[in-house]
Order: structure tokens, then C-alpha cells, then sequence
């Protein structure tokens, strides 16, 4: 199946109240093991690289998985490039294949914000490539990314309607009390905010942060407008700590044996997070 533009599985997933999970990559190996997952489970999910993936793969080498992997599969899948700042690589995402770009303008000041994204959006829109866009700023680390808790700023639900309106985003990452990394006591979502941003707007929400959100509270936000969960630190933890155990157990000369079980234990994580959103079997639903 051919890689979607996010907008057409984000707004399948709005109408049907799930979450299409995205899951960060960072090689090869949990390349291959997402969609290994998502077609077990028989869901759409978005493969996502940051501007540090990027710099570390290359753009021609993720093309070359993106379109490898199109060849190979019926699973519908979006290639996203996560959290972009620089405007060169949104740009370099667009013409390599890239179905979906996020322009994070979270940390300038509003109309900037807004005349950035709406930049990307023309350019991305020429090309039949969904936008997706932050409103306020979600606190942790994630590669290059560092939001103090006293930099953070909720994502005023008053502003979204002119924010969407003014820069034509396909989906909107929204600050409801969840962190990039891991979270240092257990996580509170602000679930007031959620409702009334999803009143003042019919765009899809996204959620970033999802590693170590209860999963109740994962449940709640998809029933309250979450269209994209997106999952990171998870996807790190479960390789790396499947190589650690597999070094202590055994006595491992082929680094294939590291590298197979990292991408079973990478497939056993993605399945459960594709539950857990509510995205499992709902591939068969979606047409091209």
C-alpha cells in the first residue's frame, strides 16, 4: 500500500473515535519492527524521525525504507518528520517522501507561530503533505528538544480557533500535562482543557508525551478528541533494554542476535500501544 498523507488517517480516526498511534524510529531495525506490529495488528500508524534520526540515517536512506516498505505491506502508514524547526529539513522532508511534516513553532511568540506554520502549509499542501502544528509547549527532552517545566505553557483553548483558521494545519499537538521523556511522578492531564480545545475546534488533537501516561488516562484523552497518540521514549526503552538483558544471558558474537530480539521486544511494545489507542483491525476500514 502507498504511504497516506497523516491527514487522511487522522480524520478516519476522529470519525471513529481512535487514535492513530506514531512511534519515533531511530534505525532500521525498529523501523521494520513498527510495521511488523502494525500489521499483525492489522492498523495504520505513522512512523515518525526527528531532525536527530534524520541527521543520523540520512533522508536518502529513510526514503529508501519508507519506499521499501510501501512495496511490502497492505498496512496504510504515514512517514512524519517529528517535531521539525529547521525549515530546510521540512522542506528536504517534502521531497523525499515525507507524507507529513510538523512545524514546532511552540516556543515563539503567537503570530510567529502562525506565520511560520502557514508557510509550511503552503508548501506542504502543493505537494499533498499534511501539517501538523504545536500550540503550546509540552515540558522534558526529546532529542534536540528541552522544555523546562517553567517554560511550559498549557495550550490556551481561547487561542486554537484563530491559530487553525489562520495557518490551515490537518492536525494540532496541544499542551494538556504531558512531558517528552520520563516523567518524574505519575503524570496529571489536564482533561478540562482537552474538552474545551476540542470544543473550539473539529481539526485532530494530537498528544505527545504518551511514554509513561497511565492508560486510563491515554483511554480518556482519545474519548475526548486525541486523534494521535505519539510514543518515543517507549520505543528507546524496549531496545535498549532488550539488548542490556541479551548481553547479561548470553555470550552474544553476532550482533543480529542483539538486534532480533530488540526488534521483538520493539514489536511486542507498538502492539500494545496499537490497542491501547483503540487502532487495532481498523486498517481493513480504510480505503485508498
Amino acid at each position: 500500500m502507498p504511504l497516506v498523507p497523516a491527514a487522511w488517517l487522522l480524520q478516519h480516526a476522529r470519525e471513529n473515535s481512535y487514535a492513530v498511534p506514531g512511534f519515533n524510529f531511530h534505525n532500521m531495525v525498529d523501523f521494520q519492527a513498527i510495521l511488523s506490529a502494525a500489521e499483525a495488528e492489522n492498523a495504520p500508524v505513522m512512523l515518525m524521525a526527528t531532525e536527530d534520526t534524520i541527521d543520523f540515517i540520512g533522508f536518502d536512506y529513510i526514503h529508501g525504507l519508507a519506499a521499501a516498505a510501501a512495496k511490502g505491506t497492505n498496512i496504510p502508514f504515514a512517514l512524519h518528520l517529528d517535531h521539525g524547526r529547521n525549515l530546510d529539513n521540512i522542506v528536504k522532508g517534502i521531497r523525499y517522501g515525507f507524507t507529513s511534516v510538523m512545524f514546532d513553532g511552540s516556543r515563539l511568540p503567537f503570530e510567529e507561530n502562525i506565520r511560520l506554520t502557514r508557510w509550511v502549509v503552503d508548501v506542504a499542501h502543493k505537494a499533498g503533505v499534511s501539517v501538523e502544528a504545536e500550540l503550546g509547549q509540552i515540558p522534558g527532552h526529546e532529542d534536540n528538544l528541552s522544555v523546562s517545566e517553567r517554560e511550559a505553557g498549557m495550550t490556551d483553548p481561547a487561542l486554537v480557533p484563530e491559530f487553525v483558521e489562520k495557518t490551515g494545519v490537518d492536525s494540532l499537538a496541544v499542551a494538556i500535562g504531558t512531558a517528552h521523556g520520563l516523567y518524574k511522578a505519575e503524570p496529571k492531564l489536564d482533561f478540562d482543557r482537552l474538552d474545551a480545545i476540542r470544543r473550539e475546534t473539529s481539526v485532530p488533537l494530537v498528544m505527545h508525551g504518551g511514554t509513561g501516561v497511565p492508560d486510563e488516562a491515554v483511554r480518556k484523552a482519545v474519548s475526548l478528541g486525541i486523534c494521535k497518540v505519539n510514543v518515543g521514549t517507549d520505543v528507546r526503552l524496549a531496545y535498549m533494554g532488550s539488548i542490556r538483558q541479551t548481553l547479561e544471558d548470553q555470550n552474544v558474537k553476532d550482533p543480529r542476535v542483539l538486534l532480533r530480539t530488540a526488534r521483538q521486544a520493539v514489536v511486542k511494545l507498538v502492539r500494545e500501544k496499537i490497542r491501547l489507542c483503540g487502532a487495532s483491525q481498523k486498517a481493513g476500514l480504510l480505503r485508498v
